[in-house]
């Protein structure tokens, strides 16, 4: 069915055909589902204020009203699957016990982040219980005051937002840490920025306090100046002087995560089935495959199969961090799990679910989804769109220019933009090259990343491709400010260009059942199945749609190149004459 004849069916009454769409999917996929091209998709997408091209992902409700207009019956592809894992995250408040708070250590290097989570680690192991760590386990749990609290010893804010840009929200609290003598750095500004990208409340440890050139005030200065207001300069954010070599100030620190926690009101159901966050991973070469969780809500037990990002698995055993066997794992709760078919990636988030049909279920669900949709680019043009649809109301961009003049100016123009749909909020900004840190604090945020006069570095285009981030590189600074204002608007449109792949020229016509089909010569480049074509008579078009057979020597081939004969089968046309010319073409977005 053609787009114009799917309208029409929809006009005059005619039933409409049932169409499963995953929940995110690419407009060319799209159009394979609805049986016309990309381009026909594309022009509904913008009557519907929706500006994506052949390679962008789009939301079910998009692709859905594509499909009504076009005579289709959308329903969400595996919505009983989806809706087993959903039905689990509603939480009964009439259940909610208060939970340990989960607690991330950030900062500059050499600052005493490791020095801080090994002396309060040390600190909670009684004489009797001294060197009995047997494993590092990534977390732990200590007790203050007859009170638990979960540390997550990560390697640092790269490690945090990565688990952030994977869905985990496994910190409550981010300890910044940063050294009385050396003050605000590179480093801990970036710590800054992804700990408020978080919204997570900051609690600033002010270490090595003992070295006779600690300049306590020198940093309150230095943190005011990043708005880290700390209490007794009028602010909200706590600030406590400690030494990690001389253990003071330690118990100060745990008393106010202590008083944090309670103020944040932290709890969780016990009751229900487990939630969490893998935040390490290994391939034991004896138990297999071992994850490192931290229970977000519910009580994990032995025997329970749940899910961890694109595996499965029967929890076989569980250890805490001195590699003792534990029956269960409540709210907040640090264990290594054993059980998972491979090794999942850290980040990924964990669920237990009913049985193992139900998880095998889900995984299939996922995996179509993620097969059908692949990874949606999150690019200006998107946010166009969604600010357009009215689905976001923030632009939240990483700033990066060459030098620190550039950065201000650039960040205050930016910030100064808004329209009556959004603004453009800067999250985090700094000279340097675009790092890979900057891609996954954008991809955790769901933000773009801009450049001024400045590259990327080799590692961060690859990761940016990968985790669909959007960099954007300028060196004018008014184009900068332009393309943002366009956006905030919502009227930014994807700039779509026409690729001709090849031509292939009708030499004979062969009659076959329902139609006829062309005998061609592909005189130059290629022609693929489902190609969009045009079929071209005396440069004249009489017909565009696609590719929907194609056939070499009695084979049903995937793509034919130049110099080769083909049998060639145009959907909704079979009106061909010699000499006619058929065009396979794609389009693309320009940058």
């Amino acid at each position: 069915m053609s787009a114009r004849q799917a309208t029409n069916a929809a006009d005059t009454g005619t039933p409409s055909k049932k169409v499963d769409i995953p929940a995110t999917v690419v407009v060319r996929d799209l159009a394979d589902l609805l049986h016309t091209t990309a381009i026909e998709v594309i022009k509904e997408l913008m009557k519907s204020g929706v500006m994506a091209s052949i390679n962008q992902s789009v939301d079910y409700d998009a692709a859905a009203t594509v499909a009504e207009a076009l005579g289709f019956e959308p329903h969400l592809q595996g919505q009983e699957e989806v809706a087993v894992e959903r039905e689990q995250v509603e939480e009964d408040a009439a259940k909610l016990q208060p939970r340990p708070p989960v607690v991330t250590v950030m900062g500059h290097v050499d600052h005493g982040k490791t020095s801080i989570l090994d002396a309060i680690r040390e600190t909670n192991v009684t004489e009797q219980e001294a060197g009995g760590i047997t494993q590092h386990i990534g977390a732990y749990q200590v007790d203050a005051n007859g009170q638990k609290i979960t540390f997550v010893d990560t390697p640092g804010h790269e490690a945090f937002t990565a688990m952030r840009a994977r869905g985990a929200t496994v910190t409550d609290i981010a300890i910044l840490v940063v050294a009385a003598d050396d003050g605000v750095m590179p480093q801990t500004l970036e710590a800054i920025d992804h700990a408020k990208a978080a919204a997570v409340p900051i609690i600033v440890a002010i270490n090595k306090t003992d070295l006779p050139d600690a300049n306590l005030d020198r940093v309150k200065q230095q943190l005011s100046e990043r708005e880290v207001l700390i209490e007794e300069w009028g602010g909200d954010v706590i600030a406590v002087p400690v030494s990690a070599k001389t253990r003071a100030g330690l118990n100060d620190l745990l008393e106010h995560i202590l008083l944090v926690a309670e103020i944040s009101e932290l709890k969780a159901d016990p009751d229900r089935p487990a939630e969490g966050t893998i935040i390490e991973s290994e391939l034991d070469s004896s138990r297999g495959p071992m994850a490192t969780i931290i229970v977000r809500t519910g009580t994990l037990r032995i025997g329970d199969v749940v899910i961890a990002g694109e595996t499965w698995g029967r929890v076989k055993a569980m250890f805490d961090e001195k590699g003792e066997r534990l029956q269960t794992a409540g709210p907040s709760t640090p264990a290594k799990i054993m059980g998972l078919s491979v090794v999942p990636r850290a980040g990924d988030t964990f669920v237990s679910v009913a049985d193992e049909r139900t998880a095998r279920e889900a995984i299939e669900a996922r995996e179509r989804e993620r097969t059908a949709a692949g990874q949606r680019a999150a690019t200006l043009e998107a946010f166009s769109s969604d600010i357009a649809a009215g689905r976001v109301k923030e632009l939240k961009i990483v700033l990066k220019a060459d030098v620190q003049g550039s950065v201000e100016a650039v960040q205050q123009a930016l910030e100064g933009l808004s329209s009556d749909r959004a603004r453009a909020r800067v999250i985090h900004s700094t000279t340097g090259k675009i790092s890979e840190s900057d891609i996954m604090l954008a991809r955790a945020s769901e933000g773009i990343v801009i450049g001024f006069n400045v590259r990327s570095e080799p590692g961060a285009a690859r990761i940016a491709d990968g985790e669909g981030v959007d960099i954007r590189q300028y060196d004018i600074i008014y184009k900068l400010t332009e393309d943002i204002e366009r956006a905030l608007k919502g009227i930014m449109e994807p700039i779509i260009e026409e690729v001709v792949d090849g031509h292939a020229e009708v030499r004979a016509l062969f009659r076959v059942r329902g139609g006829r089909i062309a005998g061609c010569m592909v005189t130059d480049g290629l022609l693929q199945r489902n190609s969009q074509v045009r079929v071209k008579r005396d440069e004249e078009v009489v017909h565009t749609s696609r590719v929907s057979s194609l056939r070499r020597v009695k084979e049903d081939v995937r793509e034919v190149q130049a110099g080769l004969e083909c049998g060639v089968g145009v959907e909704g046309f079979s009106e061909f004459q010699e000499g006619d010319v058929i065009e396979a073409f794609h389009t693309e977005t320009k940058d």
